[in-house]
């Protein structure tokens, strides 16, 4: 048994696992997991760096994660960043206070091994429950990950959308305009074109989606009073349920969002653009899948993520 952390820190939010890893016999027990939302990607999209602001809400949640792995006995810590990172000019700051707060070396990793990171943390949980090739999307928010595969990746590809990114690109109004709206799905659209070209989307069995723009979702398509991770792992759900619910979120006000009980204060504002991205990758994967000569008509949902996957190789090394 080990004890490690995984420590994913994206775009919008930094989130922490300490578990207990038995690899023999493929075990994590969970001993702590949360989530801060730090919007270290804030404005990298226009700018090319890293806001100083930004950076400093991401250190003061490193710093308390690492009290947080001290007094748990954490025995390896990984730290992986993701998109927010890879983009930005001034990544070095970042990686230098990381190191200090922590004692690690961050890692700014690619998208495929961001992507194969997400596909081993859900898929080591839905393996045994639904039948392969499985989609496994991650939708954060500067990329959104595809990857298909059986036990393990097959394909992959990192598409530059994500719900941060769509929103501070053209979802500026309260709520979104048409055009501003318009000028998203032709962002999408161009990237899953893009995709389509690396993974074949078509091949899909079962569609599963990761991370907190899909985890929203799903909590409206339950029509949750508060955020329930219990009842939202796993579910399967319907996919015209799926994109009607995005649909709903994508034209609400910053204020109807807030007032659903489910909702992270921190998510109220890009949402709309994560719901957006989703609604049309869903659609676009059920076409392909429809145009392969099958049939997609339900859409699996994890809280099993990247994180799970960075606290497995963290215990594998």
């Amino acid at each position: 048994m080990t004890r490690v952390a995984g420590i994913d820190c994206g775009t919008n939010s930094i989130r922490l696992l300490v578990a207990d890893i038995d690899i023999e016999r493929g075990v994590l027990t969970d001993l702590d997991r949360r989530m801060e939302v730090v919007r270290l990607g804030q404005g990298v999209d226009r700018t090319g760096r890293i806001a100083p602001e930004a950076l400093e809400r991401t250190l003061d949640a490193a710093r308390r994660y690492a009290a947080i792995c001290a007094d748990l006995g954490v025995e390896r810590i990984r730290f992986v960043a993701t998109s927010a990172s890879r983009d930005a000019e001034n990544r070095q700051d970042f990686v230098d206070g990381v190191r200090d707060a922590l004692g690690v070396e961050p890692e700014v990793i690619g998208g495929e091994e961001e992507a194969a990171l997400s596909f081993r943390g859900a898929t080591r949980v839905l393996g045994a429950q639904h039948a392969g090739p499985f989609l496994v999307v991650d939708l954060g928010g500067g990329s959104t990950e595809l990857v298909l595969g059986m036990a393990t990746p097959q394909a992959a590809y990192s598409m530059d959308v994500g719900c941060v990114r769509m929103t501070e690109r053209h979802l500026v109004s309260d709520p979104p305009t048409p055009d501003e709206i318009a000028a998203t799905h032709a962002d999408v659209a161009a990237a899953l074109d893009a995709a389509a070209q690396v993974v074949p989307l078509g091949r899909a069995t079962t569609l599963v989606g990761l991370a907190g723009t899909v985890t929203t979702v799903t909590a409206h398509v339950l029509g949750l009073a508060a955020y329930d991770p219990a009842r939202i792992d796993g579910a399967v759900q319907p996919i015209d349920a799926v994109l009607a619910a995005c649909d709903d979120l994508l034209g609400r006000t910053h204020a109807e969002r807030a007032a659903l009980g489910f909702m992270h204060p921190g998510r109220v504002d890009v949402i709309g653009g994560g719901a957006l991205v989703w609604h049309d990758v869903v659609a676009r994967v059920r076409e392909a899948v429809a145009a392969a000569g099958g049939e997609l008509t339900e859409v699996v949902t994890s809280e099993h993520d990247i994180l799970d996957g960075i606290a497995w190789s963290a215990a594998a090394r």
